[in-house]
């Protein structure tokens, strides 16, 4: 298979086009035929062995980076139910053993595969898992936000923030979102922000006392 792969860690120009092996997999893995792999702004850290000390990884190459993308089931281990040969997926490849989404082909364990929402297209999922993830675990683990309670977030309609806007609304909180520039408070309000200001003329301090006179609950 074709992947985009390193020899060792570093900037740009340790990335280059490589002939590799298609990955074995696992009896809980799904190998996926990749058809788009998401870029993230992580990427440039891992690539350039960020991760790997900070994590204590020994790196093995060639490595392959992309930690999101999406495609098509080619084939599933004897212990995967959920998915089988042909299903459409999208899956999180971060810091894969068997190498990340920047190839034709990845391994990834079943746990970290989700079958493609048919309102979705394949480029769009992805894209969006990292960032999904990202804000969801925001949301849910950090800030523990319930039906009902109020939220400021902020970069509204960046990568995470515009996911944050939807994950908080499907949570049933209300959200004051602060974006950056009317393009930007066009799509918070799109994506079902109650209120959305500009963060860079707007007065935010006097919009979140508007939005939550008693205080806000999250931000």
């Amino acid at each position: 298979m074709r992947a985009i792969a390193i020899d060792r860690f570093g900037g740009p120009e340790t990335l280059s086009l490589r002939a590799l092996p298609v990955p074995a997999i696992g009896p809980d893995e799904v190998l996926i035929r990749v058809e788009v792999a998401g870029v993230g702004e992580w990427d440039p850290f891992e690539r350039e062995g960020g991760y790997a000390q900070l994590l204590g990884r020994e790196p093995r190459f060639p490595y392959v980076l992309g930690s999101e993308g999406a495609g098509t089931v080619a084939a599933v281990g004897e212990q995967v139910r959920r998915f089988r040969e042909g299903d459409r997926v999208y899956a999180l490849g971060f810091l894969n053993p068997k190498g990340g989404l920047y190839a034709e082909y990845a391994a990834v364990h079943s746990d970290l595969v989700s079958s493609l929402p048919g309102d979705l297209t394949v480029e769009q999922a992805g894209v969006m898992g990292g960032v999904g993830i990202t804000a969801l675990r925001g949301l849910d683990d950090t800030l523990r936000l319930e039906q009902g309670e109020s939220v400021m977030i902020f970069g509204a309609s960046g990568g995470v923030g515009h996911m944050a806007v939807q994950l908080a609304r499907r949570m049933g909180a209300r959200v004051l979102a602060v974006a950056s520039g009317d393009d930007g408070t066009a799509l918070a309000e799109r994506l079902g922000a109650d209120v959305a200001i500009d963060g860079r003329k707007d007065d935010v301090l006097a919009a979140a006392r508007a939005f939550a006179p008693g205080g806000l609950d999250a931000a």
